[in-house]
């Protein structure tokens, strides 16, 4: 954000860069949208709403000076993988903009990231606020579900296999390597870690396909370290997890050591893969899901009766040297390779 100060003022900037041509797409559900005191939404008959919101704040979840495009895409990426992760269909979203100026170039980049991962999951920007100050994003999504059919986190059942979604740390090494590198030239597997950073894919329809199968869900974007207890104690469980069998991408095999690469695993949470629990009888079916969609899913452990979480590789004990992403602690763009 580096151009010289803008003389946009604050109706200005919302009409030119996140104000759509109406004739352009359907917004399904909009009565009435940005522009007026609040939105006007048409939630479908028997449905229950979901709602998730998430802040992204300069130096703390992203680099001081990142790409505008991936801070647009990865504000909505993180809220479209909570609501991924409840198995809901994502309509709308309201946006809450703090910037320290209002730099044309900068706010044409963001909107372009925020905005093309809206249309590829029929996303409509309701409303939102700007506002001067330091670099921070607020995004609130709302979605739905038919009534009472919401994959929650407390669902599952002694017995259960663990399952994850695609490959897990690549965004935590993405970012490690943008810091160190300073986005200089790079090998194909660098840049396609650094891609992995910037631009996460949520895993919307996989969240979708998984609802009547997966007992339970939980979107892993503090990691799979800091998240699992939470997820084991939802349902008044203990988890075990075997760590060598965590999905590691060709990659991260590539460019760093299986120790390395283990910790990323561990703690990086950027992905946004999903965590499922799933009755050992359904696990094919929800496999079966995840390859329709050119996913893979990987069984890394199950749940029993207890409390706690276990962690064994090839059939010894393990204790994880990494925590998950605390707000109120270590910062995620902490990490240094």
């Amino acid at each position: 954000m580096s151009s010289p100060p803008s003389d946009l003022g604050e109706f200005d900037l919302i009409r030119r860069f996140f104000i759509r041509d109406k004739g352009s797409r359907r917004e399904s559900g909009v009565i009435l949208g940005i522009g007026d005191d609040a939105a006007l939404l048409d939630v479908p008959k028997g449905a229950d709403l979901v709602a998730a919101v998430d802040t992204i704040v300069a130096g703390r979840h992203f680099p001081e000076g990142a790409d505008a495009r991936s801070i647009g895409h990865r504000a909505l990426a993180v809220n479209l993988s909570d609501i991924a992760a409840m198995g809901a269909t994502p309509m709308w979203a309201t946006l809450a903009l703090t910037l320290p100026r209002a730099d044309p170039d900068w706010l044409r980049g963001f909107a372009a990231g925020f905005l093309d991962l809206a249309d590829a999951h029929a996303v409509a920007l309701v409303g939102g606020d700007t506002t001067r100050g330091p670099l921070t994003v607020s995004v609130q999504i709302l979605g739905h579900v038919p009534h009472g059919t919401a994959l929650r986190r407390g669902g599952a059942q002694a017995g259960d296999l663990l399952v994850v979604s695609g490959t897990l740390g690549d965004a935590a090494a993405g970012l490690a390597m943008l810091e160190a590198s300073s986005r200089g030239a790079g090998s194909r597997d660098t840049e396609e870690l650094i891609r992995r950073f910037e631009f996460a894919e949520p895993r919307v329809q996989l969240g979708l396909s998984a609802r009547g199968i997966a007992s339970a869900a939980m979107d892993l974007s503090d990691g799979l370290v800091g998240d699992l207890p939470k997820f084991a104690q939802a349902s008044g469980l203990a988890a075990c997890v075997s760590v060598e069998r965590l999905p590691l991408s060709a990659a991260m095999r590539a460019a760093v050591s299986t120790g390395q690469a283990l910790d990323w695993a561990l703690a990086g949470g950027d992905d946004y893969e999903l965590l499922f629990a799933v009755h050992p009888a359904r696990c094919a079916e929800l496999k079966a899901a995840a390859d329709r969609l050119n996913l893979m899913l990987t069984k890394i452990g199950g749940l029993s009766v207890g409390a706690g979480v276990t962690w064994s590789r090839n059939g010894k004990e393990f204790v994880p040297g990494v925590s998950g992403f605390d707000h109120f602690g270590r910062a995620s763009t902490q990490i240094t390779v």
